[in-house]
């Protein structure tokens, strides 16, 4: 369809390029010659001009076809789709380029919003990611933009429908890219300066987005890298910043996907890493992104300077937006993790948004700078694969993708943190176990369901309850290290450390007799054990006969419940996608 028979000569629809394909099944993008010649243009004069035109050979003036076949080195007049490649332009009659099949003629012109949704529906991938990174829309013309990293560890790129998803975005402040000199460390190799854990629910109904402070001290775990000469083994550090897990040392991204995985227990399938451009092309790409101010700020080290109240910001003033730090909450760094939170939740809301998905060259734009900015491991490291994720990813409501923040405390030189265990395992305990921090109702009937089963009866008191603990888990000490927290956090005195179990298990049970099932739903409540662990035996227990409680491969910690807690500890930060908050 000609751009300027709609009114719009100063832009083309880059829908109009995409071509079914029947021997894939998909729609492709062509840019050869033959493949650009448009369906005739709406009006009588258009009409006319287009068979006068075809009848001598000559496209009709004005056309897309006719700015599109100028003689090669003349400068051929009109506008480029948003974000296209330039490419060699052949004549009406034997361009350079080899003749492929055209595009099937449509039988109606589709309505842009139609078009759009086919477009982002059939051909795009729509992924919702966080972090530095921020939010990616891939598709396949871009495939050549993709920078992939061969790490040990990452999975194979498939993405099982019955299985959760766990992608480490990661955000660097290597100097890299244009006009970013002023930023970061001059002479550093960049560093995990932004972490984010990306934990997608496996019935696709929610996500946790879970940052990582960059200075909690913690140890950083032997890895293997790949490099040109072949596999090579970096040495782990002990108790050191989080951040030092990438390019110190020649650490690869591989080696923060261990990191965290020795931190949270969660098993990291695969990793995306941007820089600073990545913020300023894909805010720009999408015309900015509306944040709010409680107050006005003006730091001199982000260059960020803006009054109070709501502000739509791109480029340049948005990567000084989710840089700052010293003008927000307490000026350090779990401030500016806030304040990233907030700034993701609100660019997530808008790539969701009516604007970005029925605007064709926003969204060519958005693609063309997500992928120059993306770098992934090779088992996504093509634009197929990325398609497939992203169409898993886009079925998450951003209502239900909720950001939150490791639980630490402060170290004692105040300039570093230190996991806040108490709170830090339950929230660990919740995503390995892939419960929701946003109130899902059907997630909520489950457990409600499962905990009126478990409670169902009377229960003895903490001081009654009679248990012989075993370790049939991999974790040295576990039965001791439960036994303390039993007696010292829970009152549980009439317990024993009877060492490990005759056989390792994968599952912790709970073995009692009939009359002592009040102490079993006391121990069940305490422990966070699921119906299915409780073994009931047949005959009454004698004098002072204990429970048998083995622990199995499911044992995270001692407090730690087994199925994961119903909802996230006390005091934990959290910031909802769907909602805004005004930066304090």
């Amino acid at each position: 369809m000609d751009a300027q028979s709609r009114g719009r000569a100063d832009e083309i629809d880059p829908a109009d390029q995409w071509v079914f394909n029947p021997q894939t099944g998909n729609y492709e993008l062509r840019l050869d010659q033959s493949a650009q010649q448009s369906s005739p243009p709406r009006g009588s004069a258009a009409r006319g001009s287009a068979s006068n035109s075809a009848a001598s050979g000559t496209p009709a003036p004005g056309s897309r076809q006719a700015r599109r076949t100028a003689a090669p080195g003349r400068e051929v007049p009109g506008r480029e789709v948003p974000g296209q490649r330039s490419r060699r332009a052949g004549s009406a009659s034997g361009g350079t380029n080899p003749p492929t099949a055209g595009r099937r003629k449509r039988k109606q012109p589709a309505s842009r919003k139609k078009k759009a949704l086919l477009w982002t529906g059939g051909v795009m991938a729509f992924i919702v990611v966080a972090g530095s990174v921020g939010a990616y829309l891939v598709y396949q013309h871009f495939d050549s933009n993709l920078n992939t990293v061969d790490v040990a560890g990452a999975g194979s790129g498939g993405f099982n429908k019955n299985q959760a998803i766990n992608i480490l975005l990661i955000g660097t402040d290597k100097r890299s890219g244009e006009g970013n000199d002023g930023y970061g460390d001059k002479n550093s190799v960049g560093h995990a300066d932004t972490t984010i854990l990306f934990h997608v629910s496996k019935d696709r109904t929610n996500a946790t987005a879970l940052s990582i402070p960059r200075d909690l001290i913690t140890d950083i775990p032997t890895c293997e890298t790949k490099t040109a000469e072949g596999t090579k083994d970096i040495g782990g550090t002990r108790k050191t910043r989080f951040n030092e897990s990438l390019g110190q040392e020649g650490r690869d991204p591989g080696c923060t996907m261990r990191t965290v995985q020795k931190i949270t227990g969660v098993t990291v399938d695969h990793f995306m890493m941007a820089d600073f451009n990545a913020v300023k092309s894909m805010t720009t790409a999408v015309g900015g992104v509306e944040v709010c101010l409680a107050k006005d700020i003006n730091d001199k080290d982000s260059k960020l300077n803006l009054p109070a109240g709501k502000h739509v910001i791109k480029g340049e003033q948005a990567l000084a937006f989710v840089r700052t730090r010293h003008s927000v909450g307490f000026g350090g760094d779990l401030s500016r993790i806030e304040i990233q939170q907030q700034f993701l939740s609100s660019l997530i809301r808008k790539m969701k948004s009516s604007d970005t998905l029925s605007s064709p060259s926003k969204m060519w734009d958005l693609a063309d700078a997500a992928t120059k900015a993306l770098t992934v491991d090779s088992g996504i490291g093509k634009i197929s694969r990325l398609r497939d994720l992203g169409m898993e990813l886009a079925k998450v409501n951003p209502k239900n993708i909720t950001f939150a923040t490791v639980p630490v405390v402060d170290n004692t030189d105040k300039a570093t943190v230190l996991l806040n265990e108490s709170k830090a395992q339950p929230l660990f305990s919740m995503i390995q176990n892939d419960t929701s921090l946003t109130e899902v109702k059907q997630k909520e009937q489950d457990a409600k369901n499962q905990q009126a089963a478990l409670l169902k009866g009377p229960r003895a008191a903490a001081a009654d309850v009679r248990v012989a603990v075993f370790n049939g888990s991999e974790t040295q000490g576990a039965a001791l290290s439960t036994l303390t927290w039993l007696q010292n956090e829970e009152g549980v005195l009439k317990s024993s450390n009877e060492g490990n179990a005759p056989a390792k298990l994968a599952r912790t049970t709970l073995v009692y007799a009939p009359n002592q099932a009040d102490q079993a739903r006391k121990l069940a409540d305490l422990m966070g054990l699921p119906a299915t662990a409780l073994q009931p035996g047949t005959k009454d227990a004698v004098g002072r006969e204990a429970m048998t409680l083995t622990l199995g491969s499911d044992f995270k910690g001692a407090g730690v419940p087994i199925t994961g807690p119903a909802k996230a500890p006390e005091g934990v930060q959290k910031v909802e996608a769907d909602k805004q908050v005004c930066a304090k």
